[in-house]
């Protein structure tokens, strides 16, 4: 077949549907399932021990075998350390769909959605049987869950060889790489679920929406070419987007398509099978992602739908590219006009601060750093907060030592910081300790890092001249006169 470039391929497609009389989906239009059918089979067949996104290998081996008298479960081999990677196979179709997931250690949430998904496909008597059998007479169908067991088990992205395994489809060092290309060279799926999670810093391009799904059909090559493999790719990517937009308008972003030759995604799309990515990114008010394991769940389900019944043909590779693009302009944080004193004069400046996560233990912290300053117009704040007329504050280490921190409520560490204290001493605890105070704790050190340039811990007062009006504690906005409920996730320095 003769490459056209993505813009032709889309005029040409259009043309067909033109000539041939057919009627292309409207914005209004759903492939068959609809939002509340998906939304009721989420809620009756949701993971239950899965709780939150921090679980581990040995968390989901009792759940695979769960359900391996509906599905066919194989062992596909071992992690670096030895750990199972499994695949389970579900349906008697003609049509191979193969998903994997967490890839990357840390990017649990559609692996979630899975095991959501796993409960689904063998229920029954709900009102979904027909659906069911669709799918399974349709498609053949293999998970592969959890392919990076080791990153997993330390919430880290990376394999226990410090790999990047979505930059190992090539050289085939990890043995989780060769598992993942051994599973598709073998089953030759017609159609790929490639399953992560982006940043929560993502937002809809030029706007202040965050974006909580990313989706993109990867490029195979570097001209970004379009084939009939890709735009199967790209039409199931705009029924699920319009799910999507019934449940988070506007809240979906196109990710870059820049070939990158090493990529899972990108090869597995040039060895001939149509690859979906799916990230998953942030929403307010969800940071154990609970909310955006129900969309993944609901737009996979979806997807399925749509290749069991062809339902995918209806939309448009022009609708794909219609689809906003994401950018990474959000940020925790942006504090507007804050006065600073340089060599005796002073400057409105604006902040942009993030609360970067570090793992700890089966829990994680938060550390608040600057990410750049001065006009930040092209920033977007989940907060934003106007400074006119306030000025930058040190805070000070409060003297009295507290035995326990314990000892410290919440209510105490408001009064100490409305008095202008930012941190308290403890004697005991070890540092690196987490806490849910709205203070800095420290054990180890009597100071506490400070400041309001790029790279420095945001910890300090807004001022007026004469009262202290706000704190900023690790990145934290804290109104003194009336601070809200919010969670604090901090560590004993």
């Amino acid at each position: 077949m003769k490459l056209i470039n993505r813009n032709q391929f889309s005029l040409f497609l259009l043309f067909l549907v033109f000539i041939s009389g057919c009627k292309t989906a409207t914005d209004n239009e759903l492939p068959h399932l609809e939002v509340s059918q998906l939304e009721q089979a989420y809620e009756e067949n949701k993971e239950a021990a899965i709780t939150h996104r921090r679980f581990k290998h040995a968390d989901l081996q009792p759940l695979i075998e769960k359900h391996a008298n509906s599905f066919k479960v194989e062992e596909l081999g071992k992690s670096v350390e030895g750990k199972s990677i499994s695949s389970l196979d579900w349906g008697n179709g003609p049509t191979k769909v193969m998903l994997w997931s967490q890839m990357h250690g840390n990017e649990s949430t559609a692996t979630m959605a899975l095991f959501d998904l796993f409960n689904f496909l063998e229920a029954s008597g709900d009102g979904f049987d027909e659906l069911r059998t669709t799918l399974n007479e349709n498609l053949h169908i293999k998970f592969i869950p959890m392919i990076n067991p080791d990153g997993s088990d330390k919430f880290q992205r990376r394999n226990a060889l410090d790999i990047d395994l979505n930059r190992d489809a090539i050289s085939q060092i990890s043995p989780e790489a060769i598992i993942l290309k051994g599973a598709r060279d073998s089953f030759e799926p017609e159609f790929g679920f490639n399953l992560h999670d982006q940043q929560i810093y993502y937002n809809v391009v030029n706007t202040p929406q965050q974006v909580t799904i990313s989706v993109l059909a990867p490029g195979y090559n570097y001209e970004r070419d379009v084939n009939d493999v890709r735009a199967k790719a790209m039409q199931i990517i705009v029924g699920m987007d319009k799910v999507l937009q019934h449940v988070i308008p506007n809240g979906v972003g196109k990710y870059d398509d820049s070939f990158e030759p090493r990529a899972f995604g990108d090869n597995i799309q040039k060895w001939g099978t149509s690859t979906i990515l799916i990230e998953s990114g942030g929403y307010v008010g969800d940071p154990e992602k609970q909310y955006i394991r129900k969309l993944n769940f609901m737009i996979i389900l979806n997807a399925l739908e749509q290749i069991a019944t062809k339902g995918y043909e209806q939309f448009t590779t022009e609708q794909y590219f219609a689809i906003p693009d994401n950018d990474l302009q959000m940020v925790d944080l942006k504090i507007e006009e804050m006065n600073v004193e340089v060599e005796g004069k002073t400057f409105p400046v604006d902040l942009s601060i993030r609360r970067n996560e570090t793992n700890a233990g089966d829990s994680y912290y938060v550390t608040g750093s600057v990410v750049d300053l001065g006009d930040m117009q092209v920033y977007f704040g989940f907060e934003e907060k106007d400074a006119t007329g306030l000025n930058y504050q040190e805070g000070k280490v409060y003297e009295t030592t507290f035995d326990d921190i314990s000892d410290i409520s919440s209510e105490k560490a408001y009064e100490l910081l409305n008095q202008g204290f930012l941190a308290v001493k403890v004697k005991n605890g070890e540092a690196g300790d987490l806490h849910n105070l709205p203070i800095l704790v420290l054990k180890s050190t009597n100071t506490f890092p400070a400041g309001w340039k790029t790279g420095s811990k945001p910890n300090f007062y807004l001022s007026d001249g004469t009262n202290l009006k706000f704190a900023i504690v690790n990145g934290y906005w804290i109104d003194l006169a009336n601070p809200k409920d919010q969670l604090f996730k901090q560590v004993i320095y």
